[in-house]
Order: C-alpha cells, then sequence, then structure tokens
C-alpha cells in the first residue's frame, strides 16, 4: 500500500492507504479525527466537509492519495490554545445546532465563507450552505450565528417565511 504524509491540523500525518481510500476515511479511522462526519457518502449533505489548502472541500469526494502533501484542516483544528474559534462560539451562543450531527460541516462551511467574505448577507450565507443540510433546525439560528461571528448586528434577524 502506499504511504501519504499530509500535514494536518498543522502537524504532519502519515500512514499507509489503498487507492480507495477516501480523505473522510483516512482522517477518521487512520488518524482518529472524528469530528468530520459521514453523513450521506453522496457529497450531498456537507458533513464531512473540511479544509484542504484552504478551500472548502467534502473529505467524501477526495481520495486520500489526493491530500498527499497537502495541508488539511479539520473541525478539530479551528479552535485554538483550548479556545473555539469565533464561528465555534457563535454556534455555541446562538444555538446554530440541535443534534450536532452536520454542525462540523456547517462551521467549517462557514470559516471557508468568512475567510472571503467577512460581512456576509443572510442571503449569501444561505447560499454558500447549499451544499450542507441540517436536518433538525430550520437553519434560522445557524443564519443568526454566522452573521454574529461576522461581527454583524443579528438582534433584529427574524426567521425567514
Amino acid at each position: 500500500m502506499p504511504q501519504i504524509s499530509m500535514k494536518v491540523n498543522g502537524e504532519t500525518k502519515s500512514g499507509e492507504v489503498e487507492g480507495r481510500t477516501l480523505l473522510v476515511e483516512f482522517l477518521r479511522e487512520t488518524l482518529g479525527l472524528t469530528g468530520t462526519h459521514v453523513g450521506c457518502d453522496t457529497s450531498q449533505c456537507g458533513a464531512c466537509t473540511v479544509h484542504v489548502d484552504g478551500l472548502q472541500v467534502k473529505a467524501c469526494t477526495m481520495f486520500a492519495g489526493e491530500a498527499d502533501g497537502a495541508e488539511v484542516v479539520t473541525i478539530e483544528g479551528i479552535a485554538r490554545g483550548g479556545d473555539l474559534s469565533v464561528v465555534q462560539q457563535a454556534f455555541q451562543d446562538h444555538h446554530g445546532l440541535q443534534c450536532g450531527f452536520c454542525t462540523p460541516g456547517m462551521i467549517m462551511a462557514a470559516e471557508s465563507l468568512l475567510k472571503v467574505n467577512p460581512k456576509p448577507s443572510e442571503t449569501e450565507i444561505r447560499e454558500h450552505l447549499h451544499g450542507n443540510i441540517c436536518r433538525c433546525t430550520g437553519y434560522h439560528n445557524i443564519v443568526k450565528a454566522i452573521m454574529a461571528a461576522s461581527g454583524q448586528d443579528v438582534s433584529n434577524l427574524t426567521p425567514a417565511e
């Protein structure tokens, strides 16, 4: 089996993988980073969203070998020194989760959006999240959390009808 190596959450990690091993499998099963979830196995739900070389990627659509030499950031890697990231804290403060299954993918998508659009509108947030599915919420608190993380006033944000 081929050996691959990548920087994951700032640390160099390596392991043997079969050619068909998906990045999400490598992260979860080989590296033990179980925060990246497997939801649908068809790239529809976004629960497996990670960042590869700074780009938002669904880890169920990428072979681990394709990430050889890359820099990968998972949900475990965005908190710093035991402190939640701004987005993670906003999800907690604004109850942007219910069961929590989609939350890692939602947060990783939000982190990606805020890098390119630091003050997104509600519409822009909803458009960016189109590839991430939550079966528990109406997305209102997720959108609210992302807007709060961007420093916007969310006190008057009302649920979409």
